[in-house]
């Protein structure tokens, strides 16, 4: 910043606050206030300070005070980061409150996390946490127009991800689907049902919902299902949307084993539909392989990975994979599982034999042992013998050793034809659910919080995870362009050159691996998390000064960005003016 005296023909020089910046790669300059009926000592002492001479200081305390300071380097990279992104169009092309308190949700979601009503009172004028309300003129919102805001959203869900797809996804191309469940706050949502927790909440009522990503993981679209809600049952509605919402003629869905099973496979993917698609078999249907001598451990003594046909399995591509690494895994988990299964068992069986209040009845002891084997899921490794008065147990060697034999073993299989998708590609496609894993992790534990769930109306549970969405996909494309100040792999090539093939386990490049021990950049810039690197933005800070002087008025001065600050702004390609 400086003081600028700008002729002004035959009157008096206009003497401004001026500050400097760089945006697109040029120079710019803005005036932050009109100094020109300010005391011209006044003036000097404020010309001084800012050429660092700090001798003038005593005379600045006395002519100005600091009205608010509002953290608000956060503010603008998110902000800036979703405009750039052309969001706010696509929510709705024609600007309205409706859609800036929208825009405040998605935002504050990233680096505030909160309830809808904690989220108005940060945005309010008297509590205001950060610069956002100020900045999207907000700061009169309460939680009642926020949930407006979402009931004016969820109409608009259909519209804004077809415009991703557009945007991410093509015919011919990959999309990958999984799913995942959190749990429900409350008992009156027509949503809300007892399910399968993944979140170990078992007690609580769960909802469902399945993400679509295109092959990088950048989301597309989210539909919310109830708790109970079997995974392989929301395969249509994903095979309805990308043909008929979507509008692609021909893609390659990408899902797990226990979601695109034999039953969907043949009732919803025909192939006649235009959908192909790729996932694995399930560890029983390895085993029959294995038995029939269609997968035998030969195949991999001069490779990793080989295709094999089977007759259960017409028209389609099985490719048989072994890591070793996973298979030494597995063998150690499954020592581990059998040893702690036994070690409960022993106290059930000292239970019987004690002499005071021994454990008595079929029944009793039988609920007993039920709960340990299905708690490490090791009852097909016992052999369990239940009497009246006692209770014994014993390994099934031939069934341990039989499954040990095939550790390390997977089988991918795909309607995809060879010529269009060489066997190392589908292998590769089927990983990258990883992707799909790590949105999840973002959006339920890491980042976002889009659980637990307080909301009771079924639009507003859905209209809560397509904002959580919406986020991740702002988060998402700013991890892109961070990545080289992040703990993230940002040399893709280079990992993908140091990984021998589709089935090894994946390698981070030589770049990443010195990140993560010297916790510098190449430019000798601390390495951050996304979260912690938000939060050094937010020390960035908007300052409203009021001179002494009651004729001049207010103006506003932003904290100076340090290195690591104006390289996050450089790399979002976004500016901190807002």
């Amino acid at each position: 910043m400086y003081v600028a005296s700008v002729p002004n023909r035959n009157s008096p020089p206009a003497i401004l606050l001026r500050q400097s910046f760089r945006q697109d790669g040029k120079v710019r300059n803005r005036t932050l206030a009109n100094l020109s009926d300010w005391p011209p000592t006044q003036i000097e002492a404020l010309r001084q300070v800012l050429k660092g001479n700090l001798r003038a200081g005593p005379l600045l305390p006395d002519s100005f005070q600091i009205v608010r300071s509002l953290p608000h380097g956060h503010v603008a990279a998110v902000l800036g980061s979703l405009r750039k992104l052309h969001l706010e169009s696509l929510l709705d092309p024609i600007a309205s409150r409706q859609r800036d308190l929208v825009v405040a949700m998605i935002v504050a979601r990233i680096f505030d996390p909160a309830s809808k009503l904690a989220t108005a009172r940060a945005l309010h004028a008297d509590t205001l946490h950060s610069s956002l309300g100020e900045v999207l003129g907000l700061d009169s919102a309460d939680q009642v127009e926020l949930y407006e805001a979402m009931d004016w959203l969820l109409p608009r869900q259909a519209r804004v991800e077809q415009e991703l797809a557009k945007r991410h996804l093509s015919s011919g191309g990959l999309v990958l689907y999984d799913l995942t469940s959190t749990y429900f706050e409350g008992r009156h949502c027509p949503l809300a049902r007892l399910g399968h927790s993944r979140d170990s909440q078992p007690g609580k009522l769960q909802i469902v919902f399945g993400l679509l990503t295109n092959s990088a993981g950048c989301p597309v679209a989210v539909e919310i299902f109830q708790g109970n809600t079997a995974d392989p049952k929301t395969v249509v509605a994903q095979v309805t949307k990308l043909r008929q919402r979507f509008g692609l003629e021909r893609v390659v869905l990408v899902g797990d084993r226990g979601m695109i099973t034999s039953a969907r496979i043949r009732e919803d993917l025909p192939p006649d539909k235009g959908i192909d698609w790729i996932t694995a078999l399930r560890a029983s249907q390895i085993q029959k392989l294995a038995k029939g001598g269609a997968l035998q451990m030969s195949l991999f003594d001069t490779c990793d990975l080989a295709e094999i046909a089977h007759t259960d399995f017409p028209g389609e591509r099985l490719i048989a994979c072994y890591n070793p690494v996973l298979a030494e895994e597995r063998t150690r988990k499954r020592e581990q599982l059998l040893i702690a299964t036994e070690k409960q068992l022993e106290k059930i069986a000292a239970a019987t034999r004690r002499a005071k209040r021994a454990l008595r009845g079929k029944h009793n002891i039988g609920v007993r042992v039920g709960k340990i084997l299905n708690r490490h899921n090791m009852g097909k490794h016992f052999q369990i013998r239940i009497d009246e008065a006692q209770f014994s147990y014993e390994r099934k060697k031939a069934n341990i050793e039989r499954e040990g034999n095939l550790d390390g073993v997977y089988v991918i299989r795909t309607s995809v034809k060879a010529d269009v998708l060489p066997s190392q590609q589908v292998v590769a496609s089927y990983k990258s659910l990883s992707g799909v894993e790590r949105a999840f992790r973002s959006l339920k534990t890491v980042d976002l919080h889009v659980r637990p769930i307080h909301h009771h109306l079924a639009d507003r549970v859905s209209a809560h995870i397509f904002l959580c969405m919406l986020s991740y996909y702002v988060e998402w494309n700013m991890r892109q362009h961070l990545a080289p100040l992040l703990f993230d792999d940002h040399d893709k090539v280079g990992a993908q050159a140091s990984r021998s093939s589709a089935v090894a386990p994946a390698q981070r490049s030589e770049k990443a691996l010195r990140k993560a021990s010297t916790k510098q950049t190449d430019d000798q810039l601390p390495v951050h998390s996304f979260q912690s690197l938000l939060g050094d933005l937010a020390t960035i800070v908007k300052n409203r000064i009021q001179p002494k002087d009651e004729k001049t008025p207010a103006f506003v001065m932003l904290t100076v960005p340090t290195p690591l600050q104006q390289r996050v702004f450089d790399l979002l390609g976004v500016p901190l003016h807002s």
